[in-house]
């Protein structure tokens, strides 16, 4: 047996080959040790505390800004905000190298051949964890660049089955400088991965082409094309002459396009249609004929073949195909009044599906024409997102950050008035002020939590990215006279992770911390935890949390003075609490029970 599996036990080796029967075969494959990515996540407690002199504003505070290795602030994330959160955006690494990326020290070598596989692993842990946090309307959006965009595509199919949308494609600079094949690769990709339930907010469909000219009493309206994407060989019954009785005009049908509907002359006798048939959308003033076009009458079979030839015969709106040939029955014209212009079905504003335009998947740029039937988000080039940056720092603080309008414009399209955002490769908060912004301009209060490291390394140990770009643009957003940023607000807590042995959490987890925990956990805002009080108590809108750390008779009349629907009490001995407020009927919860199952699920 390999050395590689020495070490694990009976149990162990037949979790390993269950697993490895249920992976599909199909797909894409990297080096991962499945155990130890097991245990990794269950290796130890992650506590997270809140740093008073790095958080801003004064409490309570409902945005958060987390700085640590993302794996760890998810696994407390997933603990407290399990099925919670609206959207997750995130620019990942792009694994091109140990210039771009902090983390490639640890987990890239470029002599390594598996080198891929390290990168897809590191994504894939901390993607499946994620995956746990979207609320069942939820959405996670993921940057990538072109080279890689196949195998993040692919492993993400592997990390959120059945939750891929689609993607976007939007265009990163002006530049056409060529890579490579004389091909320029200008462009970039975000991911989307959703749960059933999500839709993006598109936009309202403008019905300035709809009107009611004949003052139809049921509504505007506009012209539809009368056609269908099938030849006369697939649809041999749908292909004849359109009559309309009113004016006697005759009109030929496309050997492209057939009609849309079936004519009760073509039908069987007793056969029945899905819908109405020609006949009936005439009657039923469903069909708009021309009203202004040129006509033609031909006496004679041999005027017919002469209009043929000489192309004088109605002809298709674009390619100019002519509609009547010598394959399509020359004698049935003659004597017939024969309009050129086409006829169209109406379609009332009242009846469509939605009246909200689908996004599109092609990011446009400023200048570029909108789109009728799709709402297409518009950006500025990637170089936009460094002068903002240079603009709220006055220096680049931060390399190649996306551009703030991509971000909102995302934003805005998955998350509404007080859903959560998720950024948990935050870097410069761009994310951030996306929501901040959008909050402005709506009177929302979305929530966002942004999540960093500090990118600290052997020659500079006292990096800390966190703390110095990700709070402090959102610090300076909040103080800023520049009238632009005038109505941005966003008070958040600042708060570091720390690992914590399960033998030790008796000991070792803080109350402070249990707190900040507890209070994500029933979606409260985050408020300081005062160690001097015996019981601490958090009244929201929907809930009240109390955490006791040591019994006090008050407790007993403080409860005793509020209704205790949706009143959860927590303490650390819930045995013992329990017998103090016998008689009392409200839930206790015990601290550490609480945490363990949570992060353990």
């Amino acid at each position: 047996m390999s050395a590689k599996y020495d070490d694990l036990n009976k149990a162990q080796l037949i979790e390993l080959l269950e697993k490895r029967d249920r992976t599909k075969k199909l797909g894409l494959v990297w080096e991962r040790d499945e155990i130890a990515a097991d245990q990794a996540i269950d290796e130890n407690f992650i506590a997270c505390e809140i740093v008073p002199e790095l958080s801003d504003k004064s409490a309570p505070w409902a945005n958060m800004v987390i700085e640590g290795d993302n794996f760890d602030a998810l696994r407390w994330l997933r603990m407290t905000l399990s099925g919670q959160v609206k959207c997750i955006y995130v620019d990942p690494p792009y694994n091109t190298g140990n210039k771009d990326w902090v983390y490639n020290d640890r987990y890239m070598d470029p002599e390594d051949r598996f080198r891929q596989s390290t990168w897809l692993e590191f994504l894939y842990r901390r993607f499946t964890l994620a995956r746990d946090l979207l609320a069942e309307d939820g959405v996670i959006l993921v940057s990538i660049n072109d080279d890689n965009r196949a195998v993040l595509e692919l492993m993400m199919d592997q990390a959120m089955p059945g939750m891929r949308l689609g993607s976007l494609v939007w265009r990163t600079r002006d530049t056409t400088s060529a890579k490579g094949g004389n091909f320029s690769d200008v462009h970039e990709h975000i991911l989307v991965y959703a749960k059933p339930n999500f839709i993006f907010t598109g936009n309202q469909k403008s019905n300035k082409k709809y009107k009611n000219p004949d003052n139809d009493p049921r509504g505007i309206w506009n012209v539809d094309p009368l056609t269908l994407a099938f030849d006369r060989n697939d649809r041999e019954r749908l292909f004849y002459p359109l009559h309309d009785p009113k004016t006697d005009i005759w009109y030929p049908c496309d050997p492209d396009r057939v009609w849309a509907y079936a004519s009760k002359e073509r039908l069987k006798p007793g056969q029945k249609t899905r819908s109405d048939t020609m006949e009936a959308h005439i009657e039923n003033g469903m069909i708009v004929f021309p009203e202004r076009q040129e006509i033609a009458v031909w006496n004679s079979k041999e005027e017919v073949l002469s209009a043929i030839e000489l192309g004088n015969v109605p002809v298709t709106p674009r390619d100019k195909k002519p509609l009547i040939r010598i394959d399509t029955d020359p004698d049935f014209w003659v004597g017939k009044k024969v309009g050129f212009g086409r006829p169209g079905f109406k379609k009332f504003w009242k009846d469509l599906r939605s009246h909200v335009s689908p996004l599109s998947s092609w990011i446009a740029r400023m200048n570029e024409e909108e789109l009728d039937d799709l709402f297409t988000l518009r950006t500025s080039s990637g170089g936009a997102g460094t002068n903002e940056i240079q603009s709220i720092f006055g220096r680049k603080a931060f390399q190649n950050p996306k551009p703030k309008a991509l971000i909102k414009q995302l934003v805005a399209q998955a998350a509404s008035s007080g859903d959560m955002v998720v950024d948990f490769f935050a870097g410069s908060a761009t994310t951030a002020q996306a929501v901040m912004e959008l909050n402005a301009e709506d009177g929302g209060d979305r929530r966002f939590i942004m999540v960093s490291s500090t990118e600290a390394t052997e020659g500079e140990p006292d990096k800390n990215l966190c703390r110095d770009v990700t709070a402090e643009r959102v610090r300076r957003l909040n103080a800023s006279d520049d009238p632009k940023y005038a109505d941005l607000a966003a008070p958040f807590a600042y708060l570091r992770t720390r690992e914590i042995a399960f033998e030790d959490l008796d000991y070792d987890l803080d109350p402070k911390d249990a707190w900040a925990a507890l209070e994500t956990l029933h979606a409260l805002p985050l408020t300081i935890y005062d160690t001097a009080r015996p019981w601490n108590a958090h009244e929201g809108e929907a809930v009240t949390l109390v955490m006791v750390d040591r019994y006090d008779a008050a407790l007993l009349d403080w409860l005793s003075d509020r209704s205790r629907q949706n009143v959860f009490v927590y303490a650390w001995a819930p045995g013992q609490l329990a017998r103090e407020l016998a008689g009392v009927e409200v839930e206790i919860r015990s601290v550490r029970d609480t945490l363990v199952r949570n992060f353990q699920q």
